[in-house]
């Protein structure tokens, strides 16, 4: 194989590929032996049909796959040793092919620019960490304590009162007959929390132990019976017990009760669990920093093939009067998010950082957590569309890029109180809302609706190198 390169303009290049006829005889030959013990042909036996026999039936489609062997062997090859990592997928002209004939084509190709990553050691971002002071965890503790109320019981003579919890028997009719689920017994009840049908334990306030209490309320849209649903009950109500909260005692039995091995273990998780809730945020806040300053980095030439395809992704949804308003802005946005996209790649491939498969399955737990309740929807989802898995491996590959910037960078390590961290993500979070609104108010503007996310960065993909070359045209020599 010989191959040429050819500087056309920037980072445009042809490769032009030469392969001897002497070689692509043998690849045919190579397919014409794989076949022949498999092909049945009258008067032969099998493994014995003569070459000329196989090409007389079978040369054209024996040649077909060969040059597609060819073209995607070489091809690759060819980008390898001249070590060009194409931008998006390269072309391929073919300009002599055929049996017993050299074969010859032009790849033309965008390169990604080279990039320069060693000023990534140099970025300064703020490390934040927080100290939770005993205060924080003393109240916090006492929230939870509020939560797991006591009860004690109340003097017979004692009426319910909001917040107390009642005891009951009950039996149900609706128009005089009773129904399945119609009967419960020691049912028990917060006076207030309104948790049993709507406004059944308000009509309970008032009541004291052994009373008997006629309640009315209406069974609900979900009621298992569905004949019943929204008609009137009657419950007969035979008041067991009332009893009155306690103030619980936070003590080493009530830490011991949460999990904790006594009240100082508690106070210790508490704090740490304080301090993780606002570490992953401002933690986030770390690496947009980071991002940002990436973003500073030069980079020569940004391939306009790769903005091009950005640029249709930011005005998906939007008719074309209102594309071409937004051209200008979304090429300013693309060139950003493919310039931080290098970035990180190149630093992701100079660190040889790589994304397992027990990564990739943790993230796909990770994204269940967050959807309670529709797992097995969401993973579904994922084991029918492989291109959603490959999307979590670009942001495991990208978090994991930024956790090593973290490492090698140079952090501005502040210690702040949970007050400060609050502040800090506060006016964090109304810069992102008020550039947020801003989008949103100019969109209005125009008849027909978007969602863009022009905030966002591109997470960085290793599939344009592997790309698979397309025919652009054929013309025979």
């Amino acid at each position: 194989m010989k191959v040429k390169v050819e500087n056309i303009k920037g980072l445009n290049k042809d490769l032009k590929v030469l392969i001897d006829k002497e070689t692509m005889n043998s690849y045919m030959d190579e397919r014409y032996e794989e076949i022949k013990g498999t092909v049945n042909i009258k008067g032969f036996r099998p493994g014995k049909v003569p070459k000329e026999v196989l090409k007389r039936q079978f040369g054209k489609a024996v040649f077909g796959e060969v040059l597609d062997k060819v073209l995607k062997e070489t091809s690759s090859k060819a980008l390898q040793e001249n070590k060009i990592k194409p931008a998006g997928q390269p072309k391929l002209d073919l300009k002599t092919y055929g049996e017993d004939k050299e074969l010859e084509y032009v790849l033309s190709v965008t390169e990604l620019p080279k990039v320069d990553v060693k000023s990534i050691e140099s970025i300064k971002f703020d490390q934040y960490s927080v100290k939770i002071d005993n205060s924080e965890t003393d109240k916090r503790i006492k929230e939870i304590a509020k939560n797991q109320p006591s009860f004690k019981d109340a003097s017979p003579e004692t009426k319910a009162k909001e917040g107390d919890l009642v005891a009951l028997d009950y039996k149900a009719t609706v128009d005089g007959n009773e129904f399945k689920g119609s009967e419960g017994k020691n049912t028990q009840l917060t006076l207030g929390k309104d948790l049993f049908l709507k406004g059944f334990d308000k009509q309970l306030i008032g009541v004291k132990k052994d009373d008997e209490k006629i309640v009315e309320a209406i069974l609900p849209e979900n009621f298992p019976e569905k004949e019943l649903v929204n008609k009137k009950a009657k419950f007969v109500c035979k008041i067991l017990n009332v009893k009155n909260p306690e103030e619980v005692k936070i003590d080493d039995n009530f830490a011991k009760n949460l999990g904790a091995k006594d009240l100082n273990d508690l106070k210790t998780l508490i704090s740490k669990q304080i301090n993780d809730e606002y570490k992953n945020s401002l933690d986030q806040l770390s690496k947009n920093q980071i991002l940002k300053e990436i973003e500073k980095i030069k980079v020569n030439e940004i391939p306009g093939n790769l903005i091009d395809e950005e640029v249709k992704i930011l005005s998906q949804g939007m008719d074309e009067q209102e594309a071409k308003k937004n051209k200008v802005k979304f090429t300013e946005t693309a060139k950003t998010r493919i310039k931080t996209g290098l970035i990180l790649n190149e630093f992701g491939e100079q660190n040889k950082i790589q994304v397992t498969e027990q990564e990739i399955q943790a993230e796909v737990q990770k994204q269940l957590r967050m959807m309670p309740g529709q797992e097995k929807m969401m993973m579904d989802f994922y084991q029918k569309n492989p291109s959603a898995v490959a999307s979590l491996r670009g942001t495991v590959y990208e978090e994991k890029i930024l956790n090593l910037i973290k490492e090698k960078a140079k952090p501005n390590k502040k210690e702040i109180t949970k007050v400060e961290a609050e502040k800090i993500l506060k006016e964090a979070h109304n810069h992102d809302h008020n550039h947020d609104h801003d989008k949103d108010h100019k969109k209005k503007e125009t008849k027909k609706k978007a969602e863009t996310k022009t905030n966002e960065k591109k997470k960085p993909s290793k599939k344009a190198s592997k790309s698979k070359p397309v025919i652009k045209k054929v013309s025979k020599k």
